[in-house]
């Protein structure tokens, strides 16, 4: 129920995954980044309207940041906001940055409005160099990147993103939850689908 794992099971698109994942975990486990970034996230707290830009988002986020704290998870601790960093002449500006407590490490989140893109990740790559040379401390882990987007192709996303030397992943937001129903017919179809995985695997 913390981890409003019903509602993400409704919106995710590897629901077995999922539940595989919530039923292995165990206090005290050490965890991986893909385990400690949700996909999707549930933001329909932010109550803002169908059209709106990168700035509307962010700012939304920063009003109710208690509440997206929560949605984040208990580990993460906000830095800041509109980051500053300059390479060469140009001047850049990070969106968030968090850093997460058991992943020991900065946590990078770009926003967009829009779906992912292959050259998202590339704009990422560039500020996590930058972040792992600046502003790492002794003793932290590399940083990592979150590209929140509204939409993504996961193929796109797998080849934009796999075996890159820095580790960035890009999750869905959700403004609105699904309804009710919806969330029930999903959880009771994810569960007959692990169900018949697990007998398979005992045959």
């Amino acid at each position: 129920m913390n981890s409003q794992l019903y509602e993400r099971l409704a919106l995710s698109r590897n629901k077995a995954a999922l539940l595989a994942k919530a039923s292995e975990r165990t206090p005290g486990d050490t965890i991986t980044p893909e385990e400690a970034i949700r996909d999707p996230f549930v933001l329909e707290f932010l109550n803002i309207k169908d059209e709106y830009s990168e700035s509307d988002l962010e700012d939304a986020l920063i009003h109710r940041l208690a509440d997206f704290l929560l949605e984040l998870g208990d580990d993460f601790a906000f830095i800041g906001r509109q980051r500053r960093l300059r390479i060469d002449d140009t001047w850049f500006r990070v969106d968030l940055v968090f850093f997460h407590r058991r992943l020991k490490c900065l946590v990078i989140i770009d926003l967009k409005v829009g779906k992912f893109s292959y050259a998202d990740a590339g704009q990422m790559h560039l500020y996590l160099n930058y972040a792992r040379e600046h502003w790492m401390k002794p003793g932290e882990n590399p940083p990592v990147g979150l590209i929140l987007c509204a939409a993504k192709g996961s193929a796109e996303a797998r080849y934009a993103l796999d075996n890159l030397p820095n580790k960035i992943l890009a999750a869905e937001y959700q403004t609105v939850l699904p309804d009710e129903h919806l969330i029930a017919e999903e959880l009771e179809r994810s569960r007959e689908e692990v169900e018949r995985k697990r007998r398979g695997s005992d045959e």
